[in-house]
Protein backbone atom coordinates (compact mmCIF):
# COMPACT_ATOMS: atom_id res chain seq x y z
CA UNK A 1 0.00 0.00 0.00
CA UNK A 2 2.87 2.37 0.78
CA UNK A 3 4.48 1.70 -2.60
CA UNK A 4 1.13 2.28 -4.34
CA UNK A 5 0.62 5.54 -2.45
CA UNK A 6 4.12 6.71 -3.40
CA UNK A 7 3.39 5.88 -7.05
CA UNK A 8 0.24 8.04 -7.05
CA UNK A 9 2.09 10.96 -5.47
CA UNK A 10 4.72 10.83 -8.21
CA UNK A 11 2.12 11.24 -10.98
CA UNK A 12 2.16 14.90 -12.13
CA UNK A 13 -1.03 16.93 -12.36
CA UNK A 14 -0.93 16.80 -16.15
CA UNK A 15 -0.79 13.01 -15.98
CA UNK A 16 -3.98 12.95 -13.90
CA UNK A 17 -5.66 15.28 -16.40
CA UNK A 18 -4.78 13.07 -19.37
CA UNK A 19 -5.93 9.96 -17.51
CA UNK A 20 -9.22 11.66 -16.68
CA UNK A 21 -9.70 12.72 -20.30
CA UNK A 22 -9.15 9.12 -21.45
CA UNK A 23 -11.75 7.90 -18.96
CA UNK A 24 -14.29 10.58 -19.86
CA UNK A 25 -13.71 10.04 -23.59
CA UNK A 26 -14.63 6.38 -23.17
CA UNK A 27 -17.81 7.18 -21.23
CA UNK A 28 -20.13 7.46 -24.25
CA UNK A 29 -18.92 4.15 -25.64
CA UNK A 30 -19.28 2.50 -22.24
CA UNK A 31 -22.85 3.79 -21.92
CA UNK A 32 -23.73 2.45 -25.38
CA UNK A 33 -22.15 -0.90 -24.48
CA UNK A 34 -24.15 -1.09 -21.25
CA UNK A 35 -27.41 -0.51 -23.11
CA UNK A 36 -26.48 -3.29 -25.54
CA UNK A 37 -25.88 -5.61 -22.57
CA UNK A 38 -29.25 -4.59 -21.14
CA UNK A 39 -30.94 -5.34 -24.47
CA UNK A 40 -29.65 -8.91 -24.15
CA UNK A 41 -31.15 -9.30 -20.65
CA UNK A 42 -34.66 -7.90 -20.92
CA UNK A 43 -36.93 -7.74 -17.88
CA UNK A 44 -40.55 -8.31 -18.95
CA UNK A 45 -39.63 -7.02 -22.39
CA UNK A 46 -37.88 -3.91 -21.05
CA UNK A 47 -34.23 -2.98 -21.32
CA UNK A 48 -33.22 -2.50 -17.66
CA UNK A 49 -30.08 -0.54 -18.61
CA UNK A 50 -31.90 2.08 -20.64
CA UNK A 51 -30.36 5.48 -21.27
CA UNK A 52 -32.73 7.03 -18.73
CA UNK A 53 -31.76 4.55 -16.02
CA UNK A 54 -28.07 4.96 -16.83
CA UNK A 55 -28.26 8.74 -16.64
CA UNK A 56 -30.29 8.79 -13.41
CA UNK A 57 -28.32 6.13 -11.55
CA UNK A 58 -25.03 7.51 -12.90
CA UNK A 59 -25.90 10.90 -11.44
CA UNK A 60 -26.65 9.27 -8.08
CA UNK A 61 -23.22 7.61 -8.15
CA UNK A 62 -21.60 10.94 -9.02
CA UNK A 63 -23.50 12.68 -6.22
CA UNK A 64 -22.22 10.19 -3.65
CA UNK A 65 -18.63 10.79 -4.80
CA UNK A 66 -19.00 14.58 -4.80
CA UNK A 67 -20.54 14.63 -1.32
CA UNK A 68 -17.65 12.53 -0.02
CA UNK A 69 -15.15 14.93 -1.63
CA UNK A 70 -16.78 18.30 -1.00
CA UNK A 71 -19.58 17.80 1.50
CA UNK A 72 -17.65 19.81 4.12
CA UNK A 73 -18.07 22.96 2.04
CA UNK A 74 -21.81 22.90 2.66
CA UNK A 75 -21.78 24.89 5.88
CA UNK A 76 -24.49 27.35 7.03
CA UNK A 77 -21.95 30.18 6.93
CA UNK A 78 -20.97 29.48 3.33
CA UNK A 79 -24.57 29.06 2.17
CA UNK A 80 -25.61 32.37 3.76
CA UNK A 81 -23.05 34.17 1.62
CA UNK A 82 -24.90 33.16 -1.57
CA UNK A 83 -27.34 35.74 -2.91
CA UNK A 84 -30.66 35.09 -4.63
CA UNK A 85 -28.93 35.79 -7.96
CA UNK A 86 -26.32 33.15 -7.14
CA UNK A 87 -29.02 30.56 -6.49
CA UNK A 88 -30.84 31.48 -9.70
CA UNK A 89 -27.60 31.13 -11.65
CA UNK A 90 -26.91 27.78 -9.98
CA UNK A 91 -30.39 26.64 -10.96
CA UNK A 92 -29.83 27.72 -14.55
CA UNK A 93 -26.55 25.80 -14.74
CA UNK A 94 -28.19 22.75 -13.14
CA UNK A 95 -30.97 22.80 -15.73
CA UNK A 96 -28.63 23.27 -18.68
CA UNK A 97 -25.62 21.09 -17.80
CA UNK A 98 -27.14 18.81 -15.17
CA UNK A 99 -30.39 17.82 -16.86
CA UNK A 100 -30.88 19.17 -20.40
CA UNK A 101 -27.44 18.56 -21.92
CA UNK A 102 -27.03 14.97 -20.60
CA UNK A 103 -30.56 14.12 -21.75
CA UNK A 104 -29.89 15.45 -25.25
CA UNK A 105 -26.54 13.68 -25.50
CA UNK A 106 -27.99 10.37 -24.32
CA UNK A 107 -30.83 10.76 -26.85
CA UNK A 108 -28.17 11.34 -29.50
CA UNK A 109 -26.35 8.16 -28.46
CA UNK A 110 -29.59 6.28 -29.00
CA UNK A 111 -29.90 7.52 -32.60
CA UNK A 112 -26.42 7.94 -34.06
CA UNK A 113 -22.87 6.65 -33.87
CA UNK A 114 -20.75 7.48 -30.84
CA UNK A 115 -18.15 9.02 -33.16
CA UNK A 116 -20.72 11.55 -34.37
CA UNK A 117 -21.59 12.53 -30.81
CA UNK A 118 -17.88 12.93 -29.96
CA UNK A 119 -17.04 15.05 -33.01
CA UNK A 120 -20.18 17.19 -32.98
CA UNK A 121 -19.55 17.88 -29.30
CA UNK A 122 -16.50 19.88 -30.43
CA UNK A 123 -18.88 22.67 -31.41
CA UNK A 124 -18.86 23.64 -27.73
CA UNK A 125 -15.39 25.32 -27.50
CA UNK A 126 -16.02 27.67 -30.47
CA UNK A 127 -19.40 28.61 -28.99
CA UNK A 128 -17.84 29.35 -25.60
CA UNK A 129 -15.20 31.48 -27.30
CA UNK A 130 -17.77 33.43 -29.34
CA UNK A 131 -20.04 34.00 -26.33
CA UNK A 132 -17.07 35.03 -24.17
CA UNK A 133 -16.02 37.66 -26.71
CA UNK A 134 -19.59 38.88 -27.22
CA UNK A 135 -20.86 38.90 -23.64
CA UNK A 136 -17.69 39.21 -21.56
CA UNK A 137 -15.50 41.25 -23.88
CA UNK A 138 -12.67 38.71 -23.74
CA UNK A 139 -9.67 39.43 -25.95
CA UNK A 140 -8.46 36.41 -27.90
CA UNK A 141 -5.40 35.52 -29.95
CA UNK A 142 -5.98 35.35 -33.75
CA UNK A 143 -4.65 31.78 -33.75
CA UNK A 144 -7.30 30.82 -31.19
CA UNK A 145 -10.00 32.43 -33.34
CA UNK A 146 -8.71 30.60 -36.41
CA UNK A 147 -8.71 27.33 -34.48
CA UNK A 148 -12.29 27.88 -33.34
CA UNK A 149 -13.46 28.67 -36.89
CA UNK A 150 -11.71 25.64 -38.37
CA UNK A 151 -13.09 23.36 -35.64
CA UNK A 152 -16.58 24.69 -36.28
CA UNK A 153 -16.19 23.96 -40.00
CA UNK A 154 -15.11 20.41 -39.12
CA UNK A 155 -18.26 19.92 -37.03
CA UNK A 156 -20.43 21.22 -39.89
CA UNK A 157 -18.72 18.82 -42.31
CA UNK A 158 -19.36 15.93 -39.93
CA UNK A 159 -23.04 16.84 -39.63
CA UNK A 160 -23.82 17.61 -43.28
CA UNK A 161 -21.96 14.74 -44.96
CA UNK A 162 -23.73 11.98 -43.09
CA UNK A 163 -25.13 9.08 -45.09
CA UNK A 164 -28.95 9.23 -45.57
CA UNK A 165 -30.99 7.35 -42.97
CA UNK A 166 -34.55 7.07 -41.69
CA UNK A 167 -33.77 9.42 -38.78
CA UNK A 168 -33.18 12.49 -40.96
CA UNK A 169 -34.85 15.88 -40.57
CA UNK A 170 -35.44 18.12 -43.61
CA UNK A 171 -33.91 21.53 -42.83
CA UNK A 172 -34.89 23.08 -46.16
CA UNK A 173 -32.82 23.82 -49.26
CA UNK A 174 -32.36 20.08 -49.82
CA UNK A 175 -30.46 19.82 -46.53
CA UNK A 176 -31.20 16.86 -44.29
CA UNK A 177 -29.63 16.30 -40.87
CA UNK A 178 -29.97 13.27 -38.63
CA UNK A 179 -31.95 13.63 -35.40
CA UNK A 180 -29.06 12.22 -33.38
CA UNK A 181 -26.70 14.83 -34.80
CA UNK A 182 -29.19 17.59 -33.95
CA UNK A 183 -29.51 16.34 -30.36
CA UNK A 184 -25.72 16.17 -30.01
CA UNK A 185 -25.37 19.76 -31.25
CA UNK A 186 -28.13 21.01 -28.94
CA UNK A 187 -26.46 19.25 -26.02
CA UNK A 188 -23.16 21.01 -26.79
CA UNK A 189 -24.98 24.36 -27.05
CA UNK A 190 -26.58 23.80 -23.64
CA UNK A 191 -23.17 23.04 -22.12
CA UNK A 192 -21.67 26.16 -23.70
CA UNK A 193 -24.46 28.35 -22.31
CA UNK A 194 -24.04 26.87 -18.83
CA UNK A 195 -20.30 27.60 -18.97
CA UNK A 196 -20.96 31.25 -19.81
CA UNK A 197 -23.44 31.56 -16.94
CA UNK A 198 -20.80 30.08 -14.66
CA UNK A 199 -18.22 32.61 -15.86
CA UNK A 200 -20.55 35.57 -15.42
CA UNK A 201 -22.29 34.79 -12.15
CA UNK A 202 -20.60 31.87 -10.39
CA UNK A 203 -16.86 32.60 -10.37
CA UNK A 204 -16.79 32.99 -6.57
CA UNK A 205 -18.96 29.97 -5.73
CA UNK A 206 -16.96 27.14 -4.08
CA UNK A 207 -16.43 24.15 -6.37
CA UNK A 208 -18.10 21.74 -3.92
CA UNK A 209 -21.32 23.73 -3.66
CA UNK A 210 -21.38 24.22 -7.41
CA UNK A 211 -20.87 20.58 -8.42
CA UNK A 212 -23.04 19.01 -5.72
CA UNK A 213 -25.97 21.36 -6.37
CA UNK A 214 -25.69 20.91 -10.14
CA UNK A 215 -25.57 17.12 -9.93
CA UNK A 216 -28.34 16.77 -7.31
CA UNK A 217 -30.69 19.26 -8.94
CA UNK A 218 -29.95 17.92 -12.40
CA UNK A 219 -30.82 14.37 -11.35
CA UNK A 220 -33.97 15.57 -9.58
CA UNK A 221 -35.18 17.64 -12.54
CA UNK A 222 -34.43 14.84 -14.98
CA UNK A 223 -36.38 12.39 -12.82
CA UNK A 224 -39.39 14.72 -12.44
CA UNK A 225 -39.57 15.64 -16.14
CA UNK A 226 -39.21 12.02 -17.24
CA UNK A 227 -41.93 10.90 -14.85
CA UNK A 228 -44.23 13.68 -16.08
CA UNK A 229 -43.64 12.87 -19.74
CA UNK A 230 -43.26 9.09 -19.67
CA UNK A 231 -44.72 8.01 -16.33
CA UNK A 232 -43.21 6.61 -13.14
CA UNK A 233 -43.02 3.13 -14.69
CA UNK A 234 -40.15 4.39 -16.85
CA UNK A 235 -37.81 4.00 -13.86
CA UNK A 236 -39.29 0.71 -12.67
CA UNK A 237 -35.98 -1.13 -13.28
CA UNK A 238 -33.65 1.65 -12.10
CA UNK A 239 -32.93 -0.04 -8.77
CA UNK A 240 -32.89 -3.66 -9.87
CA UNK A 241 -29.79 -5.66 -8.85
CA UNK A 242 -28.90 -6.30 -12.51
CA UNK A 243 -28.77 -2.55 -13.25
CA UNK A 244 -26.74 -1.72 -10.16
CA UNK A 245 -24.17 -4.46 -10.66
CA UNK A 246 -23.28 -2.84 -13.98
CA UNK A 247 -23.74 0.71 -12.80
CA UNK A 248 -21.30 0.09 -9.95
CA UNK A 249 -18.72 -0.83 -12.58
CA UNK A 250 -19.64 2.26 -14.59
CA UNK A 251 -19.63 4.36 -11.44
CA UNK A 252 -16.26 3.06 -10.27
CA UNK A 253 -14.56 3.47 -13.65
CA UNK A 254 -16.17 6.62 -15.06
CA UNK A 255 -17.71 8.53 -12.16
CA UNK A 256 -15.31 7.76 -9.30
CA UNK A 257 -12.10 7.13 -11.25
CA UNK A 258 -12.62 9.93 -13.73
CA UNK A 259 -13.72 12.55 -11.21
CA UNK A 260 -10.94 11.75 -8.74
CA UNK A 261 -8.27 11.95 -11.45
CA UNK A 262 -9.79 15.14 -12.81
CA UNK A 263 -10.01 17.00 -9.52
CA UNK A 264 -6.54 15.78 -8.52
CA UNK A 265 -5.19 17.17 -11.77
CA UNK A 266 -6.94 20.51 -11.29
CA UNK A 267 -5.15 21.00 -7.97
CA UNK A 268 -1.72 21.48 -9.55
CA UNK A 269 -2.43 22.62 -13.12
CA UNK A 270 -3.80 25.68 -14.85
CA UNK A 271 -5.93 26.61 -17.84
CA UNK A 272 -3.22 25.84 -20.42
CA UNK A 273 -2.71 22.28 -19.14
CA UNK A 274 -6.48 21.71 -19.06
CA UNK A 275 -6.79 23.01 -22.62
CA UNK A 276 -3.96 20.76 -23.82
CA UNK A 277 -5.38 17.66 -22.15
CA UNK A 278 -8.90 18.39 -23.40
CA UNK A 279 -7.63 18.74 -26.97
CA UNK A 280 -7.03 14.97 -27.06
CA UNK A 281 -10.64 14.22 -26.11
CA UNK A 282 -12.05 13.69 -29.65
CA UNK A 283 -9.19 11.38 -30.67
CA UNK A 284 -9.52 9.39 -27.45
CA UNK A 285 -13.31 9.21 -27.92
CA UNK A 286 -12.99 7.83 -31.46
CA UNK A 287 -10.40 5.26 -30.36
CA UNK A 288 -12.66 4.21 -27.47
CA UNK A 289 -15.59 3.74 -29.85
CA UNK A 290 -13.42 1.54 -32.06
CA UNK A 291 -12.01 -0.67 -29.30
CA UNK A 292 -15.17 -0.91 -27.17
CA UNK A 293 -17.88 -0.95 -29.85
CA UNK A 294 -15.99 -1.77 -33.02
CA UNK A 295 -17.17 1.49 -34.65
CA UNK A 296 -15.12 2.34 -37.72
CA UNK A 297 -15.14 6.05 -38.66
CA UNK A 298 -17.10 6.94 -41.78
CA UNK A 299 -15.78 9.15 -44.58
CA UNK A 300 -17.60 12.17 -43.12
CA UNK A 301 -16.10 11.48 -39.70
CA UNK A 302 -12.58 11.10 -41.14
CA UNK A 303 -12.83 14.39 -43.02
CA UNK A 304 -14.62 16.31 -40.28
CA UNK A 305 -12.40 14.86 -37.58
CA UNK A 306 -9.26 15.80 -39.50
CA UNK A 307 -10.47 19.38 -39.87
CA UNK A 308 -11.29 19.51 -36.14
CA UNK A 309 -7.79 18.28 -35.27
CA UNK A 310 -6.31 21.08 -37.40
CA UNK A 311 -8.48 23.55 -35.49
CA UNK A 312 -7.27 22.14 -32.17
CA UNK A 313 -3.63 22.48 -33.29
CA UNK A 314 -4.22 26.13 -34.28
CA UNK A 315 -5.81 26.76 -30.90
CA UNK A 316 -2.84 25.30 -29.05
CA UNK A 317 -0.46 27.44 -31.13
CA UNK A 318 -2.46 30.48 -30.08
CA UNK A 319 -2.38 29.51 -26.41
CA UNK A 320 1.38 28.99 -26.54
CA UNK A 321 1.98 32.24 -28.43
CA UNK A 322 -0.07 34.23 -25.95
CA UNK A 323 1.99 32.90 -23.05
CA UNK A 324 5.26 33.81 -24.82
CA UNK A 325 4.03 37.34 -25.61
CA UNK A 326 3.03 38.06 -22.05
CA UNK A 327 6.15 36.38 -20.59
CA UNK A 328 4.04 35.61 -17.53
CA UNK A 329 3.09 32.32 -15.89
CA UNK A 330 -0.09 30.74 -17.31
CA UNK A 331 -3.19 32.31 -15.77
CA UNK A 332 -4.90 30.30 -13.10
CA UNK A 333 -8.65 29.96 -13.61
CA UNK A 334 -11.03 28.89 -10.87
CA UNK A 335 -11.22 25.10 -10.63
CA UNK A 336 -14.96 25.30 -11.20
CA UNK A 337 -14.47 27.18 -14.46
CA UNK A 338 -11.92 24.65 -15.69
CA UNK A 339 -14.26 21.84 -14.72
CA UNK A 340 -17.08 23.35 -16.78
CA UNK A 341 -15.04 24.02 -19.91
CA UNK A 342 -14.28 20.36 -20.54
CA UNK A 343 -17.88 19.70 -21.52
CA UNK A 344 -19.89 16.56 -20.97
CA UNK A 345 -18.10 13.84 -19.02
CA UNK A 346 -20.54 10.97 -19.30
CA UNK A 347 -22.58 11.49 -16.11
Amino acid sequence: MTSLSNLFTKIPGRGYLFLAILIFAASNSVVRKLTEIGAQHLIDGRNPISFCNTLFVGNLCALIVLIALYGKQWTPRTLKQLSAIDWLALMGVAILSGALAPSLIFMALDLTMVNNVVLIGRIEPPLILALSVWLLGDRVNPWVVAGAVVSFIGVVVTIVWQSPSEEMVNMGASLEIGKGEIYAALGAIALACSTIISKIKLRQIPLGIFTIFRTAMGAFLFFVITVKLLGADHFIDAFSPFVWQWMLIYGAAIVVGGQLCWFQGLKTTGASEVSLASSFSPIAGILAAYFILGETPTTAQYIGGSVIVVGIILNQIGVGQKQKETALPPPTSPAKELEMETGFKGI
